[in-house]
């Protein structure tokens, strides 16, 4: 049969839908760590006095620790606790300890723990993840970092001869992980506001599974920011995608290390001494995910904090369905272990009564989101100014994320080469764009000490066998733009503009 519709798949009493045909050989055949079910059959044992010497720990009175202490940011300027840590340095002190009270004691942190993470610190991320998600059904597991809970997904589902779906200009430090045990990737077409639903439908659509082998069961994406074109999936697009993704039974990988930092937003009352109203208040500046409208247990949601702390940190959480969650239990039990415990107190600290909070910690991702988005009206002020009036380039304000897309005029260069010899395939390049591109890169670097990255390095390979032939543009025709991020100083982000200008009106001019 052509469709394997959802109404096909088999359903489990509860009327969740059984989705474990989508799982790799590789994750079925994998066996649970027998000693992590020992633990588990240990910590559910109701004797109070119960003397272990069955685990290889060392004890905590041998730590070479009892306390660590935490300096972090004051949230109590309520409206912008990022400008007041910036320009006062006001601190609000937070304590790990071995033998005193706190949130998630040093004594129990530094144990060998089982995959889904310390308990105290996986119950204050589900809090949040339920406060902010209101994820049905779904179970929290941590990560270190969405690169970590990316490649553990990605062996959940795919194995040789595979394809995974994704935008046709995608992150390669995630894309790469996959390639190495046969799974391929296909683009779909996007515009200026992500994915474009009825592209991604043509693609299953004009499938041949004779030729090209089962009809990709995935899709990844980063719906908001999407990195690297800035682009966000409107509330309109997600909902056409689900059901896409319900009518040809894909999994969605939601990776989305943006979804707080997203600007231009109706500005509530943030100066609320309730943190209740201010809670919803903040929620309600949010958009919906796919998580929050997955009726199916078919989204798997990846978040970090990487972008919102910092990258150092590597901690993350991976939500998903049930069956999902056990599995990638597994692959963490016999691979990485769970995440490092000084994230894992730094954060349960941080979400305690001890520390921000919940609130406190949506007072500063607000204040964050205002600090970026006034970094970008820098950066678009000083594009306005010093780039658009060479005439060789043009951006478009993100709705969110880190990065503008800056489209370069190639077609205005004295070497630009129109409509080259494509040999009938539609997705040969009739253009020198990239060639361009790279030596404008290279230019840029070498001689105005700027760097951004070509859209090349983003490209996902065209298949003429899954593109329309058409009016087809192919996709290296398409790579004129750079990527530029905003995250720098303000000093960094007008040198770089300044620099910009300079660089293409000598590349276009020569």
């Amino acid at each position: 049969m052509e469709e394997q519709r959802i109404d096909d798949n088999v359903t489990s009493n509860n009327g969740v839908i059984d989705l474990s045909h989508h799982l790799s050989d590789e994750a079925r055949n994998r066996l649970a760590n027998p000693l992590k079910d020992i633990m588990r059959v240990i910590s559910e044992c109701p004797v109070t006095d119960l003397i272990t010497m069955a685990n290889g720990d060392p004890h905590h009175s041998l730590y070479p620790f009892q306390q660590i202490m935490y300096g972090l940011p004051s949230v109590q300027d309520p409206s912008d606790p990022v400008t007041s840590w910036n320009n006062s340095g006001r601190t609000q002190m937070i304590h790990s300890y071995r033998d005193q009270e706190c949130a998630l004691p040093i004594r129990n942190a530094f144990q060998y723990s089982r995959a889904a993470g310390l308990v105290q610190c996986k119950d204050a991320i589900t809090d949040f993840t339920n406060l902010i998600f209101a994820p049905p059904n779904h179970h929290v597991m941590l990560t270190f970092g969405n690169s970590d809970g990316l490649t553990k997904v990605f062996r959940l589902f795919g194995q040789k001869g595979d394809h995974f779906l994704t935008d046709e200009f995608s992150f390669p430090g995630m894309t790469n992980c996959p390639l190495a045990y046969g799974v391929k990737w296909v683009g779909v077409k996007m515009d200026s506001g992500g994915i474009i639903p009825e592209e991604l439908e043509k693609v299953l659509i004009r499938w041949d599974e004779a030729k090209l082998g089962r009809r990709p069961r995935l899709l990844y994406t980063v719906p908001v920011g999407q990195n690297p074109t800035g682009s966000t999936l409107s509330v309109d697009r997600r909902k056409k995608i689900y059901a896409i993704a319900q009518t040809w039974d894909l999994i969605i990988a939601e990776d989305d290390p943006y979804y707080f930092l997203r600007y231009d937003v109706p500005q509530t009352n943030c100066a609320s001494a309730d943190p209740d109203e201010f809670i919803k208040n903040f929620t309600s500046t949010l958009i919906p995910t796919f998580l929050s409208m997955d009726v199916d247990g078919r989204v798997i949601r990846l978040d970090t904090f990487s972008k919102v702390l910092a990258p150092g940190m590597r901690l993350g959480w991976i939500t998903s369905n049930k069956l999902f969650h056990l599995k990638l239990g597994e692959y963490t039990d016999s691979s990485t272990q769970p995440p490092h415990a000084f994230g894992q107190m730094f954060v349960t600290e941080m979400l305690s009564e001890h520390g921000w909070k919940i609130e406190g910690f949506c007072r500063w991702l607000r204040s964050l989101r205002l600090e970026y988005q006034n970094r970008l009206d820098l950066l678009l002020d000083v594009f306005q100014r010093e780039v658009e009036p060479t005439g060789y380039a043009s951006v478009k304000r993100p709705e969110a994320g880190m990065f503008v897309w800056i489209e370069v005029f190639f077609e205005k260069h004295p070497r630009f080469v129109h409509e080259r010899c494509s040999g009938g395939s539609p997705v040969v390049a009739r253009t020198n764009t990239e060639c361009l591109l790279k030596e404008l890169f290279e230019r840029l670097m070498n001689t105005q000490g700027v760097v951004f990255l070509p859209a090349s390095t983003f490209a996902i390979p065209e298949n003429a066998l899954w593109v329309e032939s058409d009016g087809h543009v192919p996709l290296s025709d398409r790579t004129r733009f750079l990527r530029a991020a905003f995250a720098g100083t303000e000093d960094m982000i007008e040198k770089g503009m300044i620099r910009l200008g300079k660089g293409l009106r000598e590349f276009f001019q020569e």
